[in-house]
């Protein structure tokens, strides 16, 4: 029997950024980045209420569609509970369509809102396990949710067989002397709309290829930040997506010449750098501002939080 939320609740969450594949980890790799979204959700008697600051203002639905509210949503249906009545106030930092785990960030904020709320409730709240694998439902794959959830360098993976996928993932120790600098363009791009250009079969020197580069990606993440510029090569989506962010493709390969082991980010167009040196070169951030790109260093980003109450993230 489904149980009813009492009006006045209220509970926050804080999520991260991410970006997945890093080159050749497909659907598998991911990484949380030091850029945060928050949620304050309140239950009330009756009515939605929706409220974006920041990413996205003025630009997203405020009612029942919007993606944070079918999270919320999705969440109390899986907790067992309802709640007549919402207030869901978002304040964005992650930008939108740019292959920073947006619409990860935005699932999870509302599946770890929903565990303030039962916490309250003497429920038990939702697990690492189980929030990766509502999140990994609405995307159907599972590396930007898993790094939201757990924070840092994650591998994931997604396991068929029963009545729906199964998704999984686990945290990597990232080694310490990596550092990160996203560079962000104005220019977005639809996952979905990218994707399209993949090819629905690939070689088997290619798959080959990526499998290598994939399992030696984990080595240089952990243990080997050396062996970055080759763990990060890929033939798979890169190069296929490519036309349809000539700036972003050609920034890529001005840092990877330059020696800079960097990738798309997600679907891109961001473009994710991953090094040992204190700073990127003199020319690439020089080209990188001439042609559009906010170019930022970034941390690994924190795990998800969530709490009975309001809190901001660090």
């Amino acid at each position: 029997m489904t149980q009813k939320l009492p009006a006045g609740l209220v509970a926050s969450a804080a999520v991260s950024a991410s970006s997945a594949n890093l080159g050749p980890g497909f659907d598998s790799l991911g990484l949380a980045l030091s850029l945060y979204d928050e949620i304050i959700l309140e239950t009330t008697d009756s009515g939605l209420v929706v409220q974006v600051e920041g990413e996205g203002a003025g630009q997203v639905p405020l009612g029942p569609e919007h993606l944070v509210v079918r999270a919320i949503e999705r969440g109390l249906q899986a907790a067992g509970v309802r709640a007549p009545g919402m207030v869901v106030r978002c304040r964005n930092a992650i930008p939108h369509s740019r292959g920073l785990g947006s619409s990860a960030a935005a699932v999870v904020s509302g599946l770890a809102a929903v565990n303030g709320l039962v916490a309250q409730m003497d429920s038990t709240p939702f697990s690492d396990a189980q929030l990766i694998q509502l999140a990994a439902e609405f995307e159907g794959h599972p590396d930007n949710a898993a790094a939201a959830v757990l924070g840092g360098a994650v591998v994931s993976w997604t396991e068929q067989g029963g009545e729906a996928p199964v998704y999984s993932a686990i945290p990597l120790a990232l080694h310490p002397d990596i550092r990160l600098f996203c560079a962000i363009p104005e220019q977005r791009s639809s996952t979905a709309e990218t994707r399209v250009l993949l090819p629905a079969q690939v070689s088997h020197e290619d798959a080959r290829f990526n499998v290598s580069r994939a399992a030696l990606l984990v080595v240089a993440l952990t243990e080997r930040p050396d062996l970055l510029m080759a763990a990060t090569e890929d033939l798979l989506h890169q190069p296929q997506r490519a036309p349809a962010m000539p700036a972003s493709a050609e920034y890529l390969r001005l840092l990877r010449r330059l020696n800079v082991s960097a990738t798309l980010s997600g679907a891109g167009p961001s473009v994710i750098a991953l090094t040992t040196e204190s700073e990127l070169p003199s020319e690439a951030l020089d080209c990188g501002v001439a042609n559009g790109f906010t170019i930022s260093e970034m941390t690994a980003g924190e795990r998800v939080r969530w709490s009975p109450g309001v809190t901001v993230a660090g």
